[in-house]
């Protein structure tokens, strides 16, 4: 188990672990280079693009020779605007995330999500996509907290929800959520449904790897 002692809470990444949003957030970036003037890139490519936040996401999908300073600030600027747009064009819970969350409700673990993606589209997203199930906290990216891997808003979590950093399981699909778990002290569980693989994963710091959503049941008791 890792060294957890019995969960009560789990923390849920939201991008690649509870919705697939992989195609909007292509089409919202490619929508935007296009309008840079920049060419696009496939939509796998954009696997390796998220996870740590819009800034980062900004700089690596630009051309090396055009990384600069404005033309990032353009980037996210524009990417924010086209994303409005389109994030619930194709973007859904994973198959078997609903049963999941259902069972979680109904077993009483609480459940929040912490998520690098915008702050203002993690709370909008999950109450139009989750808005049947009961979170904590959905937290995403804010001027006021430090994106993952710092572990600070996943403990922050823990405390509001009364429970020890050991008493909650953090899933999430990229190297950046099992490296936020380490250091929060919570166990890493790797959803191997998502956008990074599971040598990322290890790598990262997973204690667990589950390969279909419902498998974190059996990590409940």
């Amino acid at each position: 188990m890792g060294g957890l002692v019995s969960c009560k809470a789990v923390i849920f990444d939201m991008d690649g672990t509870l919705l697939d949003t992989l195609d909007d957030i292509a089409c919202s970036m490619n929508t935007t280079l296009a309008e840079l003037g920049y060419p696009p890139h496939e939509r796998d490519a954009y696997k390796g693009f998220v996870g740590a936040g819009i800034d980062a996401m900004a700089a690596k999908v630009l051309p090396k020779d055009a990384r600069t300073e404005s033309n990032i600030s353009r980037c996210i600027a524009l990417m924010r605007r086209e994303y409005s747009k389109r994030w619930a064009g194709t973007t859904r819970p994973y198959p078997g995330i609903p049963k999941l969350l259902d069972t979680l409700n109904e077993k009483g673990v609480m459940m929040s999500v912490l998520s690098n993606k915008i702050d203002s589209f993690t709370k909008e997203m999950a109450g139009y996509f989750l808005g049947s199930w009961v979170f904590g906290e959905v937290l995403g990216l804010n001027p006021d907290a430090p994106a993952k891997p710092d572990p600070s808003s996943a403990l922050s979590i823990a405390r509001n929800l009364g429970v020890r950093p050991d008493q909650c399981i953090f899933v999430g699909d990229s190297d950046i959520d099992m490296m936020t778990a380490v250091r929060a002290g919570m166990l890493p569980a790797g959803a191997l449904w998502g956008y990074q693989n599971e040598q990322r994963l290890v790598s990262g710091g997973a204690g667990v790897l589950l390969g279909a959503p419902l498998d974190l049941l059996r990590y409940l008791e």
